[in-house]
């Protein structure tokens, strides 16, 4: 069992970040001690790596939300999980492909860059 201060520093996420997290269903609801302090087990902090690596990618959080929703509903939602999950590998592909040109744009802009500042460095005699 982890606290909320391990866990933030873990994941590098606020502490109020986590629980926000938890508030909106981002995350499965963390068991409490007695004392009403949260105690994040191994599912709760393979969870909340789940879902910073997913917001990484820039996974909507209503999209997230959604794929916890049907977690908790049990195995009869494994094929919508599914679904959900390939219908955002398709909107990560062609995000990629789109900054994948973006970044071959930068990269020639940057090119012509270094050729002129490299021109203008030179000396001619």
């Amino acid at each position: 069992m982890m606290s909320i201060a391990q866990v933030s520093k873990k994941f590098d996420l606020s502490q109020d970040t986590l629980r926000y997290y938890e508030r909106i269903g981002l995350i499965p609801r963390v068991n409490r001690n007695k004392s009403g302090i949260r105690n994040y087990s191994e599912e709760d902090c393979r969870w909340v790596e789940f879902v910073k690596c997913m917001r990484g990618i820039g996974l909507p959080i209503e999209t997230l939300i959604e794929y916890v929703k049907l977690y908790q509903q049990g195995d009869d939602t494994i094929e919508a999980r599914k679904d959900l999950l390939t219908e955002q590998r398709k909107l990560l592909l062609t995000r990629m492909n789109e900054m994948s040109v973006v970044l071959e744009r930068m990269n020639e802009k940057i090119l012509r860059y270094e050729e002129t500042i490299s021109y203008r460095g030179t000396i001619v005699d």
